[in-house]
């Protein structure tokens, strides 16, 4: 049982090694970073980061982290919607693998096209609009009008599925997850984890790799 352990290990060790041999070779980095505003160091999440003139790129969590893939000398984009475009050219000198870096926003300033108020003619002209107006509800009206039992039950009745808060979660996890390696990352896979070799050779141990004989009637 030892020598098949330090076997599993040497092999492994050996592609570890291989696979990072392969991608200082490739010229690719692990790019991972931190954004933070540069007014008040406050985390920025959901920031689109993407590589210039290229389709991989990722987006900031909640802690403002972001990781992804991408080639030494790719010139990465940093877009929010409250704060000014920013770039970064990932060093081509680079003789590690892994680099990371903490990103300082701007925040942008809006300007709206200004407006002139004018008088209305007469007050019969202004009763009449003021009475006639239909004034839209403001968010909190409508998120209570959507969450209304008749609103809740129409929704759920649409749905084909017994529980819609499970089907919501699972559908999340599956674009969430999808999109988080949709940047270039390599999902995570089993043959390098350690607690999967132990389940594995606990499992062999049981025998519940061992072949059962089944008796057939006829």
């Amino acid at each position: 049982m030892k020598k098949i352990i330090l076997l599993t290990f040497i092999i492994l060790t050996a592609c570890i090694s291989f696979a990072q041999k392969n991608q200082r070779d490739s010229g690719l980095v692990q790019f991972s970073g931190l954004l933070l505003s540069a007014d008040s160091i406050f985390p920025i999440p959901f920031a689109n980061i993407f590589v210039s003139k290229n389709p991989y790129g990722t987006y900031s969590n909640l802690d403002g982290y972001f990781s992804f893939v991408a080639k030494k000398g790719d010139t990465v984009v940093f877009t929010h919607v409250e704060f000014q475009k920013s770039y970064f050219i990932i060093p081509d000198t680079l003789h590690d693998f892994k680099y990371h870096i903490v990103k300082l926003m701007v925040q942008d300033t809006f300007y709206f096209p200004g407006v002139v108020v004018t008088p209305m003619p007469n007050r019969a002209t202004f009763d009449h609009l003021f009475t006639t107006k239909i004034i839209p509800n403001d968010d909190l009206q409508r998120a209570k009008n959507n969450l209304e039992r008749e609103e809740l039950r129409e929704q759920a009745m649409s749905l084909n599925s017994e529980d819609a808060s499970i089907a919501y979660k699972n559908i999340a996890n599956m674009y969430a997850q999808k999109s988080y390696y949709a940047g270039g990352q390599i999902p995570p896979m089993n043959i390098m984890n350690p607690f999967a070799w132990l389940q594995f050779f606990e499992a062999w141990k049981r025998g519940d790799y061992k072949k059962k004989s089944t008796n057939i009637k006829r």
